[in-house]
């Protein structure tokens, strides 16, 4: 077997720990501590968090979508493909790492999608993100960490408890869906979804396509 090789490592800035990105021939790892965030070979529940979003969004036409979390830009990509010319998506990527091996190793995977004119990137924490702006986005999509349960980062719970979710909640138009990748099934994330107003549908989707490998679960709150 071909080993693992390192190709690039960062801190995660404001945080204690670091990120990795390892390469063997066609194929990417992101890894945190011994674990594996992400695999190119593992996307299909990354593309289907875009994907399943979208599909859902009643307007069609200028819309204005919230990535957090850069990954191996399949979310992005799967969010372009189902985006009409005059959308506008806004990536925010906490490590600044992230979108750098994305320009130099990564573009290829998902077809170069920082590319198109319709992106935009900014290097903060997702949280801040939201909070700059109410009822402003028609789609927020969250593959941040390992999900409401957390892995990485203790401070995700800013996102996935009460008060991160007010905050989206708040930042959505009117019929805005709030999207967010998970590693595993959270009932008490399904609660406090709706506690906190949100219209919620939970889908089991494979972590490879075509149906291949593991399931991951991708929560859908609308804001009515």
């Amino acid at each position: 077997m071909i080993p693992w090789k390192e190709i690039g490592r960062a801190e995660v800035p404001g945080h204690e720990g670091e990120v990795i990105l390892l390469n063997r021939g066609t194929e990417f790892s992101i890894r945190t501590a011994g674990t594996e965030l992400m695999n190119s070979r593992l996307h299909g529940s990354e593309s289907a968090l875009a994907e399943l979003a979208c599909g859902r969004l009643k307007r069609k036409s200028s819309l204005k979508i919230l990535i957090g979390g850069l990954g191996m830009g399949y979310t992005l990509a799967a969010a372009l493909g189902r985006s009409e010319p005059d959308t506008i998506i806004t990536v925010s990527e906490l490590i600044p790492a992230v979108v750098g091996w994305n320009r130099e190793h990564l573009g290829h995977l998902a077809g170069t999608p920082l590319d198109d004119p319709r992106v935009s990137v900014v290097e903060e924490d997702v949280v801040e993100t939201i909070r700059k702006r109410k009822a402003a986005w028609d789609a927020i999509l969250l593959d941040v960490d390992n999900g409401p349960d957390g892995l990485t980062r203790k401070t995700n719970d800013r996102l996935y408890f009460e008060p991160g979710l007010k905050m989206s909640f708040s930042a959505l138009r009117p019929g805005g869906i709030l999207a967010v990748w998970s590693s595993g099934a959270d009932e008490a994330f399904t609660r406090r979804l709706k506690q906190c107003g949100f219209r919620t549908e939970t889908v089991i989707v494979p972590a490879r396509k075509p149906g291949k490998g593991g399931r991951r679960t991708i929560f859908l709150a609308r804001r009515p």
